[in-house]
Formats: C-alpha cells, structure tokens, sequence
C-alpha cells in the first residue's frame, strides 16, 4: 500500500479493476480473513475475463496462496517497488486499517516483500516499466547475452548475414543447447518477398513447441514474424532488434508483414511476440547512416508524445511509449493508426522506388513533414534533425501506390495527422503534398 500502484496502472489507458475499491472495507472488522477471502474472489472473476485489463491489487493480497496460484496462472505480475519510507509518507494518517503504526507497517512491509519477490514477473519504477511489462518487452543493456533466459523448447534462429557475422555468435551462445536451427534472410526489403518467406517456410523445421528467434533490423523481424504468425499456423516468436528502427518501432506490437510490387506491408499478420528483447548497446555497432535511418522514427515519437526522446537518445521511454498504445489497440482499429504518422507518404515512396535508392528513413523523413503540413504544424524540429529532401521517383507511381495504401477506405484517402487519425483529407491536397516531396 502507498507504492502508488492506483496511480501508475491509470495512465495506462485500460480497464482497471481495483480490488481495495471492489471489497468492503468493513469486512476487516470480521477479521482480516473474512476480507481476504472477498478479495479471493474477486482476484478470480477478474483474471477470468477475456479483454485485457488492469487489476490493481491491495498491498496484502498475495498473502493468499489461492491469489498467488491465480496471479501465476492468468497474470503478467508487476511489483510496484516503492520504499519504505516512501510508502509510509503516503498513507499515514489515513484510515487503512494496516497503517495506522509506523512500526506495524515497517513490519508488514518486511513480511510481506518477500512474497512480492516471489509472486512478481517484473519489479518496475514507473508506468513506462509497467506497460513494457505488460508487452512482454525486455530493454536492458546485455539483455543478448540473456537471450536463453526467455525462450523454451527448441529454437529457430532467423538473422541476416550482416547481422549473423556481428552479433550472431552471441546469440548462439546465450540460446545454448535451445538452438536447433539457423536460417538467414537477405538484408534489408528484399528479406520481405514471398519469394523468400516459401524458402523459409519450407526450410522451418520446428514443431509447434518451438520459438523463432528473429534476430536483425525492422526488416528481418516483420518477415520472421509473419512466418512464424503462419507456420503451422502460428508458432512463438521472440524478436531482437538490432537498428535504432526496430528497437523503438518495428519489432514492437506484434504486427508482421511482407511487402507486394504494390505496396508495403500489404500481406501480414498482427502476431504478438511471446517476447521482445531490446539491447541498447547493439546500437554501439551501428554504423552513422543506420542511426540516422532510425532517427526519424525516434523523431515521430517525439512528436505524438509531445516530449523530447531524440535528445539525449531514449530508447526506453519511445518502446514504453509505443508499447502502452499497441496494449490498448492491438489490433490497430483506433489509436494506434497515430503511429502511422507520416507512413501512408513514406510507403508511396517507397513503393515508387522499387525499394532500391529511397531508404525508410528518408521516406519517413519527407512523409513527417507532408503530414505535419497537412496538419497546420510547425514542421522545424523535422526539418533540423532529419533535413529531408525531395526523392526522385515515379509520381504516377506513387500516387497509385498511396491509393492502394491499407488507411484507404471505400477509395477515400484517409491520413494520420499530428492530433489526430483516420482523416479523410481531400484528394487534391494530399496529392499537392505528396508532388512536394517529388524531386523533378
């Protein structure tokens, strides 16, 4: 109690059962077992729902071993690890039955912190802790040498040769005896072709107890992912970033995609990993112009946070950031089509390109500035840290490909914008904007 959990587990933006709220306080004058017993159940009813949400337990409630067995069962556990000192200054003088002695309650809290330890998946300092947690997303430096520690059974590992020659080894090593088998994808869009996932299809060995490892960019894990959301139609998969775009962006969420002569992205699957392990000191390897690529994404979190995470480089806060809106929209119906910010142009371009001379971060720079203009926003912090510049590519080529982009509906261009999403913005401006960022 007093560890500020009521206040973390409501920014979240999901549904919170409170159980302190939902059990009569007046029970503890039955006895504090007569109130445990009420909070039992309830515990049960909630854990039992389909949709996803958020209990917020009362500070004794892993006293039970029914809950205990129940939170190991049915709940990623999240132990909010305030001090003592802190606790204490935020419930004394109210009317909780526990903590109406400073000495009692230091008691109890020595008590019960070892069943926190014991019961809690993640022990977290704050919201962005906890909605990482509750994406399954690991971001810690070493976290590659730690690989094994998340996977079961026989593993699949999945990288590019790039990748492989870098970090490939290490990977090895920390999957041990796990790792059964090891493909590689080509670098960069060609590794998001049909062509190549009927190769990796056919070559997957695992059975259905097994776990795909991708290990590389945002490239490498959106093609790994879709096969393993389709092999043996679906298998576990655990990406782990190796760019700044797949650690902040691409590898987060659970959407998986190959690319089509007409367009990016257009066959996939929304296929949460049963893991996601972010190592920042991967990006040491990074050569500058792979940094800058994922910079644009960073700088696209900046802006839909209204807060600065491009300077000084936080990692962190922009996974946290993207995770906590993908646990609330999961399926991309809603708020989460705001990360897509600048993407419907980005992709045109892209697509326009053939995927050869006209990289994602490039893209994505131009399509932050078309939408920050369609917008009515300044687009200075775009035009200072990513410097933009009109690509050459095909128009007729793009515009057909921005039609063909999946926010269409109905042939109706609906755009992201800076404050808000699925906007149907009139054919002609949209077509000036995207002219605008045509060279030629």
């Amino acid at each position: 109690m007093g560890a500020g959990k009521t206040t973390i587990a409501r920014t979240l933006g999901l549904p919170v059962v409170e159980t302190d709220a939902s059990v009569p306080i007046e029970l503890f004058a039955q006895g504090e077992h007569a109130f445990r017993e009420r909070e039992e159940q309830v515990v049960r009813e909630t854990l039992e729902r389909s949709e996803p949400v958020v209990v917020d337990l009362g500070g004794g409630a892993v006293t039970s071993e029914r809950t205990r067995a129940l939170l190991r069962e049915r709940a990623t556990v999240v132990w909010i690890d305030a001090g003592v000192d802190a606790c204490w200054e935020r419930v004394a003088g109210s009317d909780r039955p526990l903590a109406q002695n400073r000495e009692d309650f230091e008691r109890l809290y020595d008590e019960r912190r070892t069943l926190y330890e014991q019961v809690a998946d993640v022990r977290a300092r704050d919201a962005d802790d906890v909605a990482l947690a509750a994406a399954g997303i690991v971001v810690a430096n070493g976290e590659l040498q730690r690989l094994g520690q998340y996977v079961d059974g026989p593993v699949a590992l999945v990288s590019d040769p790039n990748v492989a020659g870098i970090h490939g080894m290490d990977a090895q090593l920390a999957l041990g005896p796990r790792l059964q088998e090891m493909h590689e994808l080509p670098a960069g869009e060609e590794a998001k072709t049909l062509a190549v996932l009927d190769r990796l299809w056919q070559d997957l060995r695992l059975d259905r107890t097994g776990t795909l490892v991708a290990l590389g960019g945002g490239c490498t894990t959106d093609a790994a992912g879709f096969a393993a959301a389709t092999y043996l139609r679906g298998i576990d998969w655990v990406p782990v970033p190796t760019s700044l775009v797949g650690q902040v962006d691409a590898a987060i969420g659970g959407k998986t995609a190959v690319d089509l002569p007409q367009g990016k992205n257009l066959v996939g699957a929304f296929h949460w990993p049963a893991r996601t392990i972010i190592d920042p000191l991967l990006l040491d390897t990074l050569p500058e112009k792979e940094r800058r690529e994922g910079l644009s994404e960073v700088v696209k979190t900046s802006l839909l946070a209204g807060e600065n995470l491009h300077d000084p480089l936080d990692v962190r806060r922009c996974a946290a950031f993207k995770a906590a809106i993908c646990l609330r929209d999961p399926h991309d119906h809603g708020e989460r089509k705001r990360l897509n910010l600048g993407h419907t142009f980005a992709h045109a371009l892209e697509t326009a390109a053939r995927y050869e001379g006209v990289t994602h971060g490039q893209a994505v720079a131009l399509g932050l500035k078309a939408a920050l203009r369609l917008s009515g926003e300044d687009t200075k912090l775009v035009d200072e840290l990513l410097q933009p510049r009109p690509v050459r590519v095909d128009r007729e080529a793009a515009w057909a490909a921005m039609r063909r982009d999946k926010k269409t509906v109905g042939g109706e261009l609906r755009l992201v914008l800076l404050r808000e999403w699925d906007v149907p913005v009139p054919e002609r401006d949209v077509r000036a904007a995207l002219d605008e960022l045509i060279a030629g």
